[in-house]
This record gives C-alpha cells, structure tokens and sequence, in this order.
C-alpha cells in the first residue's frame, strides 16, 4: 500500500469516526465510545493497516491476534485465564509457520534478493552493544551485511558508486540499523519484523537506473531506509 492510499484509508477512518459521532449526537444511532475493551482498538487498527501494507506482516498479524484475544476478554467472550494460557503458544506458532513458508513461497523480490546475494562478498559491519556509522565515499559500493545486536548502524551510502542493482542484508536485535541512499536510486524492501518495525521512506522514481535492494529482520529493533 503505498504512501497516498495510506493517507486516503485514514482519511476515511476519521471521516466515518466523525459522521457516527455526528449521528449519536442527533439520536439517530446510539453507541457507547468507551466500550469495554476500546483500547484494543490502538493494537488492532495499526495492525491491520500494517498487513494492508507493503510491510512485514508476522509482526502486525501477532499484534492483531493480542489485540483481538484482549478484545474478546474484555468482552467476556474469552476468559483471562484461557487468553494468558494460549497467548504464547500462538506467538511461537505464528513465528514458526512465518520462518517455515518464507522461502517456500518467495516472490518476485525475494527471488532476486537470494540470487544477486551470490554474485560477490559483502561488507560485513557489526555493532554489539556499541554504534557504527561507516560513510561510503566517492567508490564502488557491491553490498553490505548488517547486524545491529543490542547497538546500531547508520550506513552513508549518499555519495556511493552504486552497481546497477546492489543487495543489502539488514538485522536489528533490540538495535536499529539507518540506510541513507542517494536521491537517484529505487529501494525495494523484502524482511520480517517481530515487534519491530522495518521502513522505507524512499520515494522510487520511474527515472532511476540503479536499485537497492534490502533484506531486512527486525526483532524488537527497526530498519530504517531514507
């Protein structure tokens, strides 16, 4: 989904939020806003725009399962005990059927990502518990390899000599990983994000002749490509 349908969907979320609002208070409807269980609507709703979205989805559909089961406790249509008991087994079989399928049904993307991987050896940059921020200057550039564990990496890539098409490998462990890219280049992002977040603020262009492609993995951290 990209960035102007995501604004027109919210758009319409407020403008229906309004007009029902408006309704209740000409007595035409009749609603309680603070039904029990209305905070689960701030895990449930940006949980389904991220599954709405070009983004990864085993984090959003995990959130969405706790912001449901949570619902339906409040609602008393589940009981706490049951919810407490089955929560975790669910997560780890969401993560499970996630790790099992992802390369079983590979995209278009993906596809690419894993064969441009062979074509030569990568930059490998690690930051555990500590911050690097490499700048990649006027030179050729052919990939990197990035692990943020517990630290973070800002990778300058704005004056970069770039290859036709260049793969980077991206993993954020209660880290954060920066991508800075020049303005003449398109970014296509393939990745999994378990309570965190993988973005890409890159606005590709029809123009561009090169394109970055990022392999992401987010756990409890977030990738960030702008």
């Amino acid at each position: 989904m990209n960035k102007q349908l995501k604004s027109i969907m919210i758009g319409l979320l407020f403008l229906i939020t309004g007009v029902l609002l408006a309704l209740r208070a000409f007595e035409v409807i009749d609603f309680d806003i603070f039904f029990s269980g209305w905070w689960t609507l701030f895990l449930i709703i940006p949980a389904i725009f991220g599954l709405l979205s070009n983004e990864s989805k085993t984090g959003n559909i995990i959130v969405l399962v706790i912001g449901l089961a949570l619902l339906l406790t409040a609602q008393d249509v589940l009981s706490f005990e049951l919810v407490y008991d089955l929560m975790i087994p669910i997560i780890l079989v969401i993560i499970g059927i996630s790790i099992v399928f992802r390369e079983a049904f590979m995209n278009k993307l993906s596809k690419k990502i894993a064969a441009k991987k062979k074509l030569g050896d990568e930059s490998k940059i690690l930051a555990c518990f500590s911050s690097q921020k490499p700048v990649i200057g006027e030179k050729k550039f052919e990939g990197a390899n990035l692990d943020a564990v517990f630290g973070g990496i800002d990778l300058d890539l704005r004056k970069a000599k770039l290859e036709k098409e260049t793969v980077i490998t991206a993993s954020a462990i209660f880290g954060g990983v920066t991508i800075l890219v020049p303005k003449d280049v398109n970014v296509e992002v393939r990745g999994s994000a378990i309570f965190g977040e993988i973005s890409n603020k890159v606005e590709n262009l029809e123009k561009a002749t090169k394109t970055i492609y990022v392999d992401g993995q987010a756990l409890f951290g977030g990738v960030e490509i702008k």
